[in-house]
């Protein structure tokens, strides 16, 4: 693995990266590249479950309360169990 010099690197990310480092006890090195694959999204355990879609996040939590409840309610009926067709032929 090749190796990077990084300059000018701000005194606030300096104090985070050994606050990472103390809390892991682990060297700076560590401490810095797991926070760069976190970071990048590279890694191991994002690796093992990526998240599929974002293209719908920035509807999230725009309903109003009342068009949820009115949505909830229309699919009330869809969630009703018909017992006629779950019944046992003879």
């Amino acid at each position: 693995m090749k190796q990077i010099t990084i300059r000018g690197i701000p005194a606030d990310v300096q104090k985070a990266v050994k606050k990472e480092a103390a809390r892991r006890k682990t060297s700076l090195n560590k401490a810095l590249v797991s926070l760069l694959e976190r970071g990048t999204g590279t890694a191991a355990t994002e690796r093992r479950t990526p998240v599929l879609y974002h293209d719908l996040d920035h509807l999230a939590g725009l309903w109003a309360k009342e068009d949820a409840a009115e949505f909830d309610r229309s699919l009330d009926a869809q969630r009703k169990i018909d017992e006629g067709l779950w019944k046992k032929i003879k």
